[in-house]
């Protein structure tokens, strides 16, 4: 049995991801098609546009099979963090014998040189990073920096290709080989070439445009060009969301609870909370007195040091108080559980298979959560208790905050994660 496991975000789901699911399914010959998605917040820091249970169900209409949820602590953090949770998904659910990831490469042997340094972590290379990053320059510049400089001393990789994979899918796609390696996994890795815009671009582009010009097109209200960059079902549920008040949802929407949540914080607050280094903690503090908007806070709190992305995941983890102590577990032990957002009568066959050797527990009732933990089965699954509690109640509290984001004030229910049954298709 071949089980094809992919990550994804799908904020939107647009033809080139499409593309990316059909050539996988086919690159793999897979039974079964597992999509691993982000919730309700991304991995550059922001709020989906469209919540988790209609992406997924985008998902669904399009060929996967099962739809799981990539917990918030992981969804929202760097390469290296949303990988080892990605991934970790995929290995503990026991089944999975392949995963596939878009490349701008789609070099294997490239990513695995990389990914090597990168989990074996050679004195050499740990000295060359020291230097970098005492130089000013941000973790990811220092680590290509380090990188570059590593290859053209040990002369087994032309140092001219890393130059640009901190800036690109390459960088997942090495993460999640790194990933693979750490927990020991079997699942095999594979790469395809990536289609259309690079992600961040923010030009339109026709039928394979990137997801960020696409949510632009949205604010814009432009759905004749959002419909040609988009399969048909997907331009239906957004419309659909849209409709019914549920959607779109932009960044700039958390305005007021951003600022307000840091104007009541102190400094020392700000120290506490996890990734605050580097004085990062004064920054945000001086910066929320003075800034009127969100844009004037990150400005202000923005360096050479400090990325745009970085500090807007920074922004949520001072919001939702994530402490460096169950962050740092999170990152050793990985997802805690498996939640599923959604499964067709195909995947219902699966996570029956499924639920007999995964390694966590697989929730399909949120409610239950709490008698999940009570009935783990000791001999087969790896749980801390006190981590699985926390890392479930971040994701409750993601979906509380993103529905209160939703235009129409009739559609903020708390309590959706609780009262949205799982999508079935």
């Amino acid at each position: 049995m071949k089980v094809l496991g992919v990550v994804v975000e799908y904020n939107p789901f647009h033809n080139g991801h499409l593309y990316h699911l059909e050539k996988a399914k086919e690159l793999i010959g897979a039974d079964f098609t597992i999509a691993v998605m982000s919730g309700n917040f991304t991995q550059r820091g922001e709020p989906a546009i469209i919540d988790k249970f209609s992406r997924a169900e985008i998902a669904l209409r399009h060929g996967v099979d099962v739809v799981v949820e990539l917990p918030f602590v992981y969804a929202t953090q760097d390469a290296g963090g949303f990988a080892f949770g990605a991934v970790g998904v995929l290995h503990k659910l026991g089944l999975v014998t392949d995963i596939v990831f878009g490349s701008e490469s789609a070099d294997e042997e490239f990513l695995i040189k990389v990914a090597k340094v990168l989990h074996e972590q050679p004195w050499r290379y740990q000295e060359i990073l020291h230097v970098k990053l005492k130089k000013g320059l941000s973790f990811p510049n220092a680590r290509k920096e380090a990188l570059v400089e590593y290859f053209r001393e040990e002369g087994t990789l032309n140092p001219e290709r890393v130059k640009n994979i901190e800036r690109s899918n390459d960088i997942l796609g090495v993460e999640y080989v790194r990933a693979i390696f750490r927990y020991g996994s079997d699942i095999r890795f594979h790469a395809i070439k990536r289609v259309g815009a690079s992600y961040t671009d923010e030009h339109f582009r026709g039928r394979f445009s990137s997801a960020t010009s696409i949510r632009k097109l949205v604010r814009e209200r432009a759905m004749e060009l959002v419909k040609e960059a988009v399969p048909e079902e997907s331009f239906w549920i957004i419309e659909r969301e849209m409709g019914e008040g549920r959607a779109p949802v932009f960044w700039e929407d958390m305005e007021r609870v951003f600022l307000a949540r840091f104007r009541l914080m102190n400094r020392e607050d700000f120290e506490e909370i996890y990734g605050f280094t580097e004085g990062l903690d004064k920054r945000f503090w001086d910066s929320a007195k003075r800034a009127g908007t969100l844009r004037e806070f990150v400005e202000a709190v923005k360096a050479k040091r400090f990325t745009f992305s970085r500090i807007r995941r920074l922004m949520l983890y001072a919001l939702f108080g994530i402490k460096p102590g169950m962050m740092d577990k999170a990152n050793k032990l990985g997802p805690q559980y498996i939640r599923v957002l959604g499964f067709t009568e195909k995947g219902r066959k699966f996570l029956s298979m499924a639920k007999r050797v995964a390694k966590v527990p697989i929730i399909t009732t949120p409610s239950l959560y709490k008698k999940a933990l009570e009935e783990l089965d000791e001999e087969r699954h790896e749980v801390d208790d006190s981590l699985f509690l926390w890392m479930f109640d971040m994701d409750i509290k993601a979906t509380m905050v993103h529905t209160l984001l939703f235009p129409d004030p009739g559609q903020r229910d708390g309590e959706r994660d609780f009262k949205k049954r799982v999508i079935v298709l």
